[in-house]
């Protein structure tokens, strides 16, 4: 059952990316969804035939309070219906923190979890594509998968860029290196034609640390130089004119536009913060709360779990992410630069976009939760970097051959 309970996990993992790109309706939802529900399901029975239970880290503690806290907003929210409806959504997506750190055994299950969500990452960037290339006539500036929202596909393309570096970096298999290879320029051309000027500015942090990652593959790093300024010029003529135009406004906006209405907005929010800043007004009670449209959001997370949580709810996500911070911390080498750079990634993303309730925050927050107990149970790893330096007077430990 256990088995079991690990492949389905994989098969979420890989769901993550492009969930929204297959919605079943209800009252099935989309595919990450229902995958997540099945490995859920079958991962209880594995966890009672077992008979124990992992202990919590800190990080699981504090998920679970915050989700508990969360859960009692019922009782003074604005908006009981909106409210059920965000702590059922918290329910799914926050339980990705315990399936993980339950199922996890090693440092070669982290990895496979990583390379499970890049190869979700190219079916997104595929779908991506395949939107450009049907609609790149049209006169259409941002191009997304079906069902998807421009800002989160730059988002979960982005996230995927570390970690595909991290295999390419780990990885001496040569269709594992070809995956993680391929897919840094082909999903950096699906941000790109999201016109995501958020995703663009993540895009530069994620590449950074990609090169860190790649620095000692120094005939790769090499080739990445000389190729960067033809991969520019294939993505100048391959771009629409409008698309390049839409992100060349990036400096205008930086210095004193209105960040496309968001200024507008966080004004509204933080008045309604003021009008209930310890308790708050309510799960998923951020439009109403704020007297917006109903189609807006937040547009910054921090914002958002304040004004539906209070100071309370605000005070445990910051401890999330602040534990989050001292766990990858814990760990060494790539996975450090990896993990750090995809939690930067994330950071910055979340200043303008609501994403405190997306299956890939936990997703991430998860992986980071892992690799830190995994620096501690496993000295040494099997993806060529420790995590952790090797005790005293153990010497130094060989890389595997080629």
């Amino acid at each position: 059952m256990r088995r079991a309970a690990w492949l389905l996990l994989l098969v979420f993992a890989f769901t993550i990316p492009w969930e929204y790109s297959l919605d079943l309706g209800a009252p099935l939802g989309n595919i990450a969804r229902i995958a997540g529900l099945i490995a859920l399901v079958v991962f209880v029975p594995a966890v009672l035939q077992a008979g124990r239970i992992r202990v919590f880290g800190t990080l699981q503690w504090l998920v679970l309070a915050l989700f508990l806290w969360i859960c009692c907003t019922i009782f003074w929210t604005i908006d009981a219906d909106a409210s059920l409806e965000r702590i059922r959504a918290y329910a799914q997506v926050m339980m990705t923190v315990w399936l993980v750190w339950e199922l996890v055994e090693s440092a070669d299950d982290l990895l496979d979890l990583m390379r499970a969500y890049v190869a979700g990452s190219w079916v997104l960037a595929v779908l991506t594509l395949a939107n450009f290339a049907l609609q790149g006539t049209s006169g259409q500036v941002r191009f997304v998968a079906e069902g998807q929202d421009p800002n989160d596909v730059a988002r979960f393309l982005v996230l995927a860029l570390p970690m595909a570096a991290l295999i390419l970096h780990a990885d001496r298999r040569r269709w594992q290196q070809a995956l993680a290879l391929g897919y840094l320029p082909v999903g950096l051309l699906s941000v790109l034609l999201t016109a995501s000027r958020s995703g663009v500015l993540a895009a530069c942090i994620a590449l950074a640390g990609c090169g860190l990652l790649v620095r000692s593959h120094r005939r790769l790093l090499l080739a990445g130089l000389m190729g960067a300024p033809v991969l520019s010029a294939v993505f100048w003529f391959a771009l629409p004119r409008g698309t390049i135009a839409r992100l060349g406004t990036i400096p205008e906006q930086l210095a004193g536009g209105d960040l496309n209405q968001r200024l507008s907005i966080w004004a509204a929010g933080w008045k309604a913060f003021a009008e209930a800043p310890l308790f708050g007004s309510g799960a998923g009670t951020f439009v109403a709360a704020a007297g917006l449209a109903r189609i807006d959001t937040a547009h910054n997370t921090a914002l958002a779990v304040a004004v539906e949580g209070g100071a309370v709810a605000l005070a445990l996500a910051l401890a999330v992410v602040a534990v989050a911070v001292d766990s990858v911390l814990r760990t060494r080498g790539s996975v450090r630069i990896a993990l750090g750079t995809v939690l930067l990634v994330w950071l910055f993303t979340s200043l303008a976009a609501t994403v405190e309730g997306n299956r890939s925050t936990w997703f991430l927050l998860a992986l980071i939760a892992v690799a830190a107990r995994l620096a501690i149970e496993e000295p040494t790893l099997s993806f060529r970097l420790e995590m952790r330096a090797p005790p005293a007077g153990a010497g130094s430990i060989p890389e595997p051959s080629a």
